[in-house]
């Protein structure tokens, strides 16, 4: 709750513990052993900030923080504490606070999405479990698709990108190097796995506009609720997820340097997932996304379990902390907790690491930052209780909130819109269209080719043909000429032989009509 423009956290006797806005996007960490009060700190810190007018956006991993869309209740321990702390005084009374709900899915809240592009290689390739060069491949593969202003929007685009560069690989191979097939088949397999867990809903449009959740309600930070009941189940989908998310509010709010009071408050809960299994270049993103997002005014609260688990670079970076307690049962977990005890200032009037062992359920140890940004000493307190209602929030008050927004409409239905499987479906088609067509012109080349062939084959046929037949006339006229010729002598010569009279005359007629018959007949027929 807001005391004099702070957040009150917690209370030991009179003493009271604050965390000033103006500090928040310092980021902070909740820490502390299953069953020990994290969820009410955070939901305190998301009241309290939703109170101050900052939006608010909360990973509800086990469905217990919808209530905060519902008014508390007096129940025996919430009426203990608030007695025993002297809230009503305070000015506490039971609320509701402005939600949406919003769910990967859309089962418990509007559908939330983003796009392949959006998600990027990096990211992505984490959320696909492949390795360094498979990773590589994918970054080729995105560089590729941005060359040639292809969109890629879901599963379905980078399948068909992916299936184009395989294609296409020798011709990309001296501007982009080498692409392995098989890395291509590593990507697509790992791809259609995540698949069955539900990316086909993950990305897609209408991708989620961060700026959405930057909203305000009659004065109250609208704190924007992602239900993970399911998503968690993956969990490197999970992290990825609010990992891009964080990104995002990176890229989109401009530099505001220091404020008043934060622009958005992120909680993280189960860090842990998020560093467990990260490549050193992942590490490195986030713990610069951590160390600059606090310029554009976001602060960020990782809630986790053990303090360990969070990487020394980015522990460095968070200024406030509530510790509820852990439980060491072993030398590893004792070094643990002297590891977290370490990470505060000391307080002379107790042994830190002795305190989080000891500390009841709901009480914390906390440190937060003074306004000159200087890490208090750590102190000893009973966490306030929440506002709003302590449980399970009600499934028919979920489902009215969800269709009630104003964001529903535009985020309910999912759109699939041109973008690179349509192109290159089309390209594809038009290949195919291409390649038909140069086949049935070939074919018919290639007929016509024939045809010509054997048109030639024939005329030249033809022409001997015609040839042989003249030689056979010419050779048939001879024949005839000099069977005519001779008789024609013939009788020539016996003519002029019975002229002449006698045998001789007879002889010499015929032998002189017949050499005169052939000369002349000679001349005639050209024999």
């Amino acid at each position: 709750m807001l005391k004099d423009g702070r957040i009150l956290i917690g209370k030991s006797g009179d003493a009271e513990w604050f965390l000033d806005p103006a500090m928040a996007n310092r980021h902070g960490m909740i820490a502390g052993a299953t069953g020990t009060g994290k969820t009410v700190s955070l939901k305190v810190l998301a009241e309290s900030f939703s109170d101050a007018g900052v939006p608010v956006f909360l990973a509800d991993i086990k469905g217990d923080l919808g209530s905060l869309a519902q008014m508390g209740s007096d129940e025996p321990h919430v009426t203990e504490r608030i007695q025993s702390m002297n809230l009503a005084a305070d000015g506490f009374a039971y609320s509701r606070y402005p939600v949406s709900f919003w769910d990967v899915y859309g089962e418990k809240g509007m559908p939330l999405r983003t796009t392949i592009s959006e998600m990027g290689p990096l990211l992505l390739a984490r959320v696909l479990g492949i390795n360094e060069l498979q990773t590589n491949i994918l970054s080729i593969v995105f560089k590729i698709a941005d060359d040639q202003q292809l969109l890629l929007i879901d599963t379905k685009d980078l399948k068909a990108m992916l299936n184009y560069v395989q294609e296409n690989s020798k011709e990309f191979a001296p501007q982009y190097g080498n692409i392995a097939p098989a890395s291509i088949a590593a990507i697509t397999r790992a791809i259609v796995s995540l698949e069955t867990q539900g990316a086909d809903q993950f990305f897609g449009e209408p991708a989620l506009n961060i700026l959405d959740m930057l909203q305000t309600d009659n004065g109250k930070g609208v704190i924007s609720l992602l239900d993970c009941r399911k998503l968690i189940m993956n969990p490197d989908m999970y992290s990825t997820f609010l990992l891009w998310m964080l990104s995002e509010l990176y890229e989109m709010l401009p530099e505001v340097g220091d404020c008043p009071r934060p622009k958005m408050v992120f909680f993280f809960d189960e860090a842990h997932m998020l560093f467990d299994h990260a490549s050193r270049d992942l590490l490195s993103r986030i713990e610069q996304t951590v160390k600059l997002i606090r310029s554009k005014g976001v602060g960020i609260f990782f809630v986790t379990q053990n303090p360990g688990d969070i990487p020394d670079g980015i522990m460095s970076q968070l200024g406030n902390k509530i510790q509820h307690a852990l439980h060491a049962y072993s030398p590893n977990e004792l070094r643990q907790v002297k590891a977290a005890a370490n990470t505060y200032r000391a307080n002379p009037a107790f042994d830190t690491a002795e305190v989080i062992q000891s500390l009841a359920t709901g009480e914390a140890i906390i440190s937060t930052l003074d306004a000159n940004g200087v890490p208090g000493i750590v102190q000893r307190c009973f966490i306030l209780p929440p506002q709003s209602f302590n449980g399970a929030a009600d499934d028919m008050m979920r489902d009215s909130l969800i269709k009630g927004s104003l964001l529903y409409a535009r985020y309910a239905n999912a759109v699939d819109r041109d973008s690179a499987y349509e192109f290159l479906q089309r390209m594809g088609l038009e290949k195919q269209a291409a390649a038909e067509r140069e086949a049935q012109q070939a074919a018919a080349a290639k007929a016509e080719a024939a045809a010509q062939k054997l048109a030639q084959k024939e005329m030249l046929a033809a022409q001997r043909e015609a040839e042989r037949e003249a030689k056979r006339k010419k050779a048939e006229i001879g024949r005839v000429a000099k069977t005519v010729t001779g008789t024609v002598g013939r009788q020539l010569g016996n003519t002029i032989g019975a002229s002449v009279g006698g045998s001789f005359g007879k002889t010499l007629g015929g032998n002189i009509g017949a050499q005169l018959g052939r000369s002349i007949l000679g001349t005639l027929f050209k024999v």
